[in-house]
């Protein structure tokens, strides 16, 4: 059963303050004068002053007997008798046939109505309506009693709201299995049944093979991956396409995924067959985005290898070169010789130091590699991986998500040259128009594909330029969004989840409300126009007063300002805090946070249907450890008694989901953002996004070498708030432009603490980030570093400024920005109304396209808005000392991160993606809470040492940071003791009283 506190049914608090006690529990006049006119005796006077105001509270009447003293004194207190009714009085009144009498008359007094049996019916229907999107029974019952109070009912009781939810969710979830089973013939039942078998010559059931995923890009993997793509993909075409909402099949693959064969055989048939179904057809929409993340991968490998080749080749050659040269200084003294043009014709061919014909041989070979042309040495390498490449391309079948389709013919022209070993292909052999069908080819790769005869028309191809120019087009378009997978998730066509006209001409008033962005198209160039103008003019009168930048010799220097000096006092504060600050293992701390927010009740069993455990709290306490610290299941068994490494294991698996560690994470920052030490780091409207290198095993796919950190692993991307805590975290590839996912986490938070500024590193100042993160009214301040090669676009070509006139090399156009407006706006309302993510939409747009005019659009809009950061940068050196202050906290929390992940020497030990984010997500959770137990021990010692006549004021309080581990063991035995004295979370108390901050 539900327990009533994980819902919003409304309770009787047995203490409430005075403030509450005088807005909640008294009535008015008019009040008052109602019960005057109905009810004359005494205690049904007062029982009425009870009924009304706990009703007015409650939505239900409750009796007597359950109202806390402190709040019927208070009532009884208002009803002016100078000897009120004795409470066993009001207890027999209670009881009596006037109650109901009663009920009634107050019922008309405040227009409500009790649930009858047309309402119940209602009431069941808005109960199978809440369940078709939401898994969790608590959810169901809130919708249900919204809906209650907003049709003016009055609320049933508990437990009959509990059993209707769960009924309405068992119905919900039999409609959905049977929907999905009743569409599978005999045979295709037998094969899902089969899937849970183990084959004579396997050592596993193909159910558990279904969960593969792709490791390390070898070739010997990459051929296995595939081969198992193809083999789903025979399975899935025999599947119906389930016609669930979103969320459900979300929870339903959550589901399918926890359960290994056994469980699943042990299933309801149409159970089994349903959550089979939703999951095969997941894993193979995942597998599709795997064979495409292969085919980039691979496509960057040959990159790789080509321009390490490159360099090769140039050390080698660099001799070569140098001879060259010289022959040039030859041929140049020679023609300054005084005498006549024949004299100078000979003289230049007496210094020539080989045949004119061999110098030009050796000339052609090196302009061929000249300017870092690699594309050559791609050769070699592509020869191994043809195959795979082509297989890849065959899986995922890429689809035009424009009305160019060069492309898909260049894709049937691969398919036809598959089996050829011809190095030159006559163009008519592959079935292409010469002048129509290679345009697209850019210039360095048309060099290397076509032949041309004296007449200029394309007579043969290099059969493998052409195939390795044709599959990186692919991969840009594919990048862009040109280019589509039909079933895949991450790599589907985006534009269908943007909203209709319908839609966007129905929220477009709104949205322009709470962004504050004009959606007038005209309206909004103009001001933006004028925006940037007044930005560059203000700028420019200004430059000359500014010690901090300067222009030399038309490139910009931005001199660093002085360091700010640390408070006075604030060493001695902060090494007394140290000394102070109680010292507790990390399992206490755990303990103890856990017990202020009784965070274990967020954690549910995803079948639904489930009992809960009875030492829920310890194994939640013990699973947070072993995944947040890294210990493992069994190492963490090894360190706290009574636990077992299945224990921690099981529940990893059955309980704890992305979306419970993010709810947990959430009730950490708003218990944190109660205290007062937090608002003196900062308002809560800034937070910085930056990356940090996680350490991975090498077999998988989102392992990757990175350039910066070296090592194989991936970034875990958190975005801190100016208070110090982290409010959101995201696991990516080395590989990932870490600037498309800078806005997805505020557009994700639901915390107490809302930020309308993001700042990040250099990688978040791409044109498109600026562009959308303006039409969300989110202000992007990143960490600028070699603004001298940055672009500043002039807000009119005719403009001209006295000072700053040398940083603008560009112009605005201003007619693509108006008329493209429209379609932008539909990209940022689409992401308001969480249709699509923020970061989907900026893989896209953060990659060239010559099809999309939207991405040119964006570009354009985020030349302006980029711009006039640029300008403020310049001009405001409070502005910079800002953002760095801000990004550096951002690298302090990873710093933290890390030192919270300190088992397994930091190496995150699973190779399954999900369960890697799971663990990004756990060590996020535990830093949190260690950072609000840090704060909930900083302000105590803070009050203690005031109280002992130390100086406590606002500047040293800014000064100080959370994150301490100085007093936190962090290593040997740990024990969960539960009878350690735990102090209550006075989240209340105040540092600094009044008198103090003035």
């Amino acid at each position: 059963m539900t327990q009533l506190y994980e819902t919003a049914y409304p309770r009787l608090n047995a203490d409430p303050s005075a403030q509450d006690l005088e807005e909640v529990y008294t009535l008015t006049r008019d009040e008052i004068a109602f019960i005057d006119r109905t009810f004359k005796r005494p205690p049904a006077r007062t029982v009425a002053f009870l009924y009304l105001k706990l009703f007015q509270r409650l939505g239900y009447f409750i009796r007597i007997k359950d109202v806390p003293t402190v709040i019927r004194q208070h009532i009884v207190a208002q009803t002016g008798f100078a000897r009120p009714p004795r409470l066993e009085e009001l207890l027999q009144f209670d009881r009596s046939t006037g109650r109901e009498r009663m009920i009634e008359s107050l019922r008309r007094f405040l227009d409500v109505r009790p649930l009858n049996q047309e309402g119940r019916a209602w009431l069941q229907h808005i109960a199978e309506t809440a369940a078709d999107n939401r898994h969790v029974v608590a959810d169901i019952i809130n919708v249900m009693l919204e809906e209650l109070v907003h049709h003016r009912y009055e609320l049933p009781g508990f437990t009959g709201l509990d059993r209707l939810a769960i009924q309405a969710r068992e119905k919900i979830h039999e409609v959905h299995f049977a929907g999905i089973a009743n569409q599978l013939d005999t045979k295709v039942k037998e094969r899902i049944d089969s899937l849970f078998k183990v084959s004579k010559d396997e050592s596993s059931t193909t159910w558990n093979m279904l969960k593969r995923e792709p490791k390390k890009p070898t070739n010997k993997e990459t051929r296995s991956y595939l081969q198992h793509i193809r083999r789903l993909q025979l399975l899935v075409e025999q599947l119906p396409q389930p016609d669930i909402p979103v969320p459900k099949l979300k929870q339903y693959r959550y589901i399918a995924r926890s359960l290994n064969a056994s469980e699943m055989a042990e299933l309801k048939p149409q159970k089994r067959y349903a959550l089979a179904v939703i999951y095969i057809r997941a894993q193979f929409a995942q597998t599709l985005d795997d064979a495409t993340d292969l085919f980039v991968r691979m496509l960057q490998n040959l990159d790789n290898q080509a321009r390490t080749k490159l360099g090769e080749y140039q050390q080698e050659h660099l001799q070569r070169t140098d001879r060259l040269i010289g022959q040039l200084k030859e041929v140049l003294l020679a023609y300054q010789i005084n005498g006549t043009d024949h004299q100078r014709v000979e003289a230049i061919g007496s210094s020539l130091i080989a045949d004119v014909d061999d110098l030009v041989a050796i000339c052609d070979e090196h302009m061929a590699y000249a300017g870092r042309n690699y594309l050559p040495f791609l050769i070699q390498p592509y020869k191994a991986v043809r195959a795979q490449l082509l297989n890849c391309i065959e899986i995922i079948n890429p689809q035009s998500s424009s009305e160019d389709d060069t492309l898909i013919r260049m894709m049937k022209a691969l398919q036809g040259l598959r089996s050829s070993r011809h190095e030159i292909v006559p163009i008519s052999l592959i079935d292409l128009d010469a002048e129509r069908d290679l345009q697209w080819l850019p210039a360095a790769w048309r060099k290397l594909v076509v032949t041309e005869r004296a007449d200029g028309r394309i007579a043969t191809i290099n059969r493998r330029y052409f195939e390795l120019a044709v599959l990186y087009a692919i991969r840009d378009e594919l990048k862009s969004g040109d280019l589509f997978i039909q079933h895949g998730e991450r790599y589907d066509d985006y534009r269908e989840q943007l909203v209709d006209d319908e839609t966007l001409n129905r929220e477009l008033t709104e949205y322009g409300q709470v962004t504050g962005v004009e959606t007038d198209p005209k309206v909004f160039t103009q001001a933006l126009k004028s925006a940037l103008l007044e930005t560059a003019e203000a700028v420019d009168a200004e430059f000359p007063e500014n010690a901090y930048a300067e222009i030399v010799d038309g490139r910009l220097i931005l001199k660093k300002p002085p360091a700010s000096e640390l408070p006075p006092g604030i060493r001695q504060i902060d090494h007394l805090i140290t000394e102070r600050m109680e010292n507790v293992s990390i399992v206490d701390v755990l303990i103890d946070t856990e017990r202020w927010l009784q965070m274990h009740k967020l954690f549910r069993p995803m079948m639904g249907t489930e009992s809960r455990i009875e030492d829920l709290r310890p194994r939640v306490i013990s699973t947070l450890f072993c995944y947040g610290c890294n210990l493992g299941p069994t190492q963490t068994a090894r360190s706290i008694r009574g636990m077992s490494r299945k224990q921690v294991a099981w529940l990893n698996i059955k309980y704890m989901t992305e979306e419970a560690l993010e709810q947990a994470i959430v009730k950490v920052i708003n218990a944190y953002n109660k205290f007062e030490l937090p608002g003196y780091w900062g308002s809560g409207k800034h937070a910085s996004a930056d990356g940090t290198k996680w350490n991975l095993y090498e077999q998988n796919l989102i392992s990757e070498h990175h350039i910066r950190y070296g090592g194989y692993g991936g970034i875990g991307y958190y975005h801190v708030s100016d208070k110090f805590i982290a409010l959101f975290s995201h696991f990516i590839s080395c590989g990932t432009y870490e600037g498309t996912h800078i806005l997805d986490g505020l557009m994700t938070n639901t915390s107490d603490i809302r930020p309308d500024t993001i700042h990040g590193d250099t990688q978040a100042q791409s044109y498109t980030v600026f562009a959308l993160s303006h039409l969300l009214g989110i202000k992007l301040m990143p960490r600028i570093r070699g603004i001298k090669d940055l672009v500043f676009h002039r807000p009119d070509s005719d403009k001209k400024f006295a000072h700053i006139d040398g940083l603008f090399t560009d112009d605005i156009n201003w007619q693509l920005i108006e008329t493209h407006l429209p379609d932008m706006l539909r990209v940022a309302i689409s992401i308001k109304l969480g249709k699509i993510s923020a970061s989907a939409i900026l893989r896209r747009l953060g990659t060239y396209s010559r099809k999309n005019k939207l991405y040119f659009a964006f570009k354009e809009l985020g030349k302006v808005v980029r711009t006039m950061f640029l300008l403020k940068y310049v001009g405001d050196v409070e502005l910079r000392r800002l953002i760095n202050a801000e990004t550096n906290k951002s690298e302090q929390f990873n710093g933290f991160a890390k030192k919270i992940f300190f088992g397994g020497e930091g190496e995150i030990a699973e190779n399954l993606r999900h369960e890697q984010r799971k663990v990004i997500k756990y060590n996020h959770l535990v830093a949190n809470m260690v950072i609000l137990h840090n704060v909930v021990g900083m302000s105590r010692v803070l009050k203690q040492l005031q109280a002992e006549g130390v100086l406590i004021n606002q500047e040293i309080l800014a000064g100080l940071a959370p994150y301490r581990l100085e007093h936190i063991n962090r290593f040997g035995d740990y024990v969960l003791d539960f009878r350690r004295k735990v102090a209550v979370l006075a989240d209340g108390f105040r540092i600094l009283d009044v008198e103090s901050e003035a």
